[in-house]
């Protein structure tokens, strides 16, 4: 045991005496440790924040898209085979309205938002009065769409609490008049905070944002199911898809879940996540490589310092444990302040991601 605490405290004594050469070995291991830590972290990090967002959206909710939708295929090519419109909205309700709690279409656009000199660029979602049930959205001020405005092509608006606040601040909106595409809707008020997929919109009646953004066709019919077990959103799934064949072909459509949507961009994600930590650990090999040829070298310059302890009855045994300890404490000591910088970098990230969410 005392040999072993000796062979510490002389390791310890070369390591010191040749300061600058181990602290620029331990820097690769400090360089590799924290871009594996920090790479890694980043991709996981992804993955759950686009789970939080799909978690948002809520249970039981199936999207109808147009055209066959492909997520490693181009989305463009499935939009220009769109041919979702109100009879669609009809075939739905008469042959799926069993399973259905709700159903809404979307018309999805992004345009500038104005009010008097101030502007933003929102997303405009053109939508029926069954959008509120079907995203849980929570009303501060006002009321959401309503039926009447859907059948009379009412120009009102709801607004998400990131459009408030750019265009109005701290000031009550409702009741206020802004400008979409040179339109001017009647603000009848505003959401509460839910994520950026929804605090950024604008909610009109889907019958005239047809007008103002000159869009015929639905992006897509959202549909909340009662049923919201797997089996029973698959079967009712099956049904809106029996009901759109009625007028559409099976390459027309898609139904979709937002599980469907998560798998697909989570098995991306952790490819993606997988070839950044291989990545990184290329500058972790090269680290332990950087250690192999410091003591090699060290090995070399210390020829006769390992004869004269030979000579004094030291064994090769004695002498190779002496290296081996220290390479271990540069991995060991570089390795701890790599994953105390990585963690530092990581909860950096996380409390700025925490203060721009915080409400002001």
């Amino acid at each position: 045991m005392y040999v072993y605490v000796d062979t510490l405290k002389t390791a310890l004594a070369a390591l010191s005496s040749n300061k600058v050469r181990s602290a620029l070995t331990m820097l690769g291991v400090i360089i590799g440790v924290f871009a594996v830590t920090t790479l890694v972290s980043i991709g996981i990090g992804i993955q759950n924040y686009i789970k939080d967002q799909f978690d948002a959206i809520g249970a039981g909710v199936l999207f109808v898209a147009p055209g066959k939708v492909d997520f490693s295929g181009d989305p463009a090519e499935s939009f220009s085979l769109n041919k979702l419109d109100e009879k669609h909205l009809k075939l739905i309700e008469t042959y799926a309205g069993s399973g259905i709690r709700a159903f809404s279409p979307s018309i999805r656009s992004g345009a500038t938002v104005k009010y008097k000199s101030k502007t933003y660029y929102a997303s405009i979602i053109g939508a029926s009065e069954q959008g509120f049930d079907i995203f849980n959205l929570e009303m501060q001020k006002g009321r959401f769409l309503t039926k009447a405005d859907i059948k009379s092509k009412s120009k009102v608006a709801v607004i998400g609490p990131l459009v408030k606040k750019e265009l109005f601040g701290q000031n009550n909106p409702v009741g206020k008049k802004i400008g979409i595409s040179g339109d001017s809707y009647t603000v009848v008020g505003f959401t509460g905070e839910k994520g950026q997929e929804f605090d950024d919109n604008v909610y009109a009646p889907y019958s005239s944002i047809k007008s103002t953004l000159g869009i015929d066709k639905f992006s897509g019919i959202s549909v909340a199911v009662k049923d919201t077990s797997e089996e029973g959103i698959y079967k009712t799934g099956k049904l809106i898809e029996q009901a759109l064949l009625r007028d559409l072909k099976q390459d027309e459509f898609s139904v979709i879940s937002p599980q469907d949507i998560l798998a697909s961009i989570q098995n991306i994600l952790k490819m993606v996540t997988a070839g950044l930590g291989a990545i990184a650990g290329i500058s972790l090999f090269v680290g332990g490589i950087g250690i192999m040829n410091i003591m090699l070298v060290s090995v070399t310059e210390r020829i006769r310092e390992i004869g004269l302890r030979k000579a004094v009855g030291a064994t090769s045994f004695a002498i190779g444990v002496q290296f081996l300890i220290e390479s271990v404490l540069i991995s060991v000591s570089g390795g701890i302040i790599g994953l105390h910088c990585g963690g530092c970098g990581i909860w950096n990230l996380s409390c700025g991601q925490s203060q721009q969410k915080r409400p002001h």
